[in-house]
């Protein structure tokens, strides 16, 4: 077997790997909310007078796991980010982002653990 086949098959098993180790992550997640994704859309979208939900996803930001939206508006170019408690349902944080810096975030996700 040569090099290029073993590197393929390693790099695989590698991104399998982490797939999965991503969807346990989900999954404790989802056990401790109580705040359904819907619920807490209602909420991020309550905060953002237009706003239209572009994405969501349930993450662990800070020590507490929040429902995270990024909603736009048809008058900026800007995404809101709403982040809703996932346990309890109410808003976490309100925050203005960029265009330029979301795109930058989307590229490589800070940390926010």
């Amino acid at each position: 077997m040569n090099y290029k086949a073993i590197f393929g098959i390693a790099l695989a098993a590698g991104l399998l790997a982490g797939c999965a180790s991503e969807e346990s992550e989900q999954a404790a997640l989802q056990a401790q909310a109580k705040i359904s994704k819907d619920q807490a859309q209602q909420t991020a979208l309550a905060k953002v007078p237009n706003g239209t939900v572009k994405e969501g996803e349930l993450e662990k930001e800070k020590g507490k796991v929040v429902w995270s939206f990024d909603v736009t508006t048809p008058a900026s170019k800007d995404i809101t980010e709403v982040n809703v408690d996932a346990i309890t349902g109410d808003v976490v944080s309100v925050e203005k982002e960029t265009a330029e810096n979301e795109a930058k975030e989307a590229t490589g996700k800070k940390d926010k653990n």
